[in-house]
């Protein structure tokens, strides 16, 4: 019922919290597309911020209820949906009678050194280094010139399955671009089975299944894939058809870490076609990603 303790505070109070919390955000500040329709309340809606979570509508809706307690995964989970600060975080973990354990927060990841010089190195073939998440930490310019160019995207949303699924040019770049995000998905997923915890992770999933019907299919699949090798065939706006052997080199300093290599045959069409990209590149000031000092 409605004031069931947990400890010495009513689950009721933490109900009141979250509700007082969602109503402050609005969907353009956690991401989401605005729809231009009325709300009937300020905020966030209960559904949103359960999809947000990767949690179900009921689960949520009884907890701001007051008529279950939460995990402090999705305690810890809920405080970056609901863009918690360090204060309120804790505040929330006392209103559901949980102690200071809590997922414990990586920091936030930086190039390899060794990964960055053999970027450096790498001029005549696109490369770039994705962590966890596929969270892009690093690429050289070519790459840049083939998929697209990663500094004009924030930091935050520099991640390959969020880029595939919501730059409308890669619809178009990739000749199948529905099994190459359907991959990146997979990829996603075998992650989340490593790290269930990672509460970007979840953010991601949550966000990307509010904005797009097949992502969330697919998800909802647990189809799981590793990065290994393959084949793509890219319609690049500058120099046409290309067709390219992809690889993934993981750190063994950070396995976390991997490096993800485009490459063609010497002498075929597509090998040609790559060295009039990289000097187009040139042309386009393009640059390649430099190490946080």
């Amino acid at each position: 019922m409605l004031g069931t303790m947990t400890g010495n505070v009513p689950l009721n109070e933490l109900g009141e919290f979250l509700k007082k919390r969602r109503s402050k955000l609005s969907p353009r500040m956690v991401g989401l597309p605005e729809t231009g329709r009325p709300r009937r309340v300020a905020g966030l809606r209960r559904e949103e911020v359960a999809q947000l979570a990767s949690i179900s509508t009921d689960y949520y809706t009884r907890l701001e209820q007051g008529r279950m307690q939460a995990s402090a995964p999705v305690l810890d989970t809920l405080a970056r949906v609901l863009h918690l600060d360090d204060d309120e975080h804790g505040y929330l973990f006392q209103l559901a009678g949980k102690t200071t354990k809590r997922t414990r927060h990586r920091g936030r990841q930086k190039v390899q050194p060794q990964l960055q010089r053999v970027l450096d190195d790498l001029t005549a073939t696109p490369a770039i280094v994705q962590g966890r998440r596929g969270d892009i930490l690093a690429w050289n310019a070519l790459a840049a010139a083939l998929v697209t160019d990663f500094s004009r995207i924030p930091e935050r949303h520099r991640n390959y399955p969020r880029i595939i699924f919501t730059d409308p040019a890669m619809r178009a770049l990739y000749a199948d671009w529905e099994t190459s995000a359907h991959i990146a998905v997979a990829q996603l997923r075998m992650e989340a089975a490593q790290y269930p915890e990672d509460p970007r992770l979840m953010e991601l999933v949550g966000e990307m299944s509010m904005r797009d019907k097949q992502f969330a299919q697919w998800w909802g699949d647990h189809r799981v894939a590793a990065r290994t090798v393959g084949t793509k065939t890219l319609n690049h706006p500058v120099v046409g058809e290309l067709v390219l052997d992809w690889d993934t080199l993981t750190a063994n300093t950070d396995p976390d870490q991997h490096l993800t290599v485009w490459t063609a045959q010497a002498g075929s069409p597509t090998h040609e076609q790559l060295r009039i990209l990289g000097s187009w590149a040139a042309d386009q000031n393009l640059s390649p990603s430099r190490p946080a000092t």
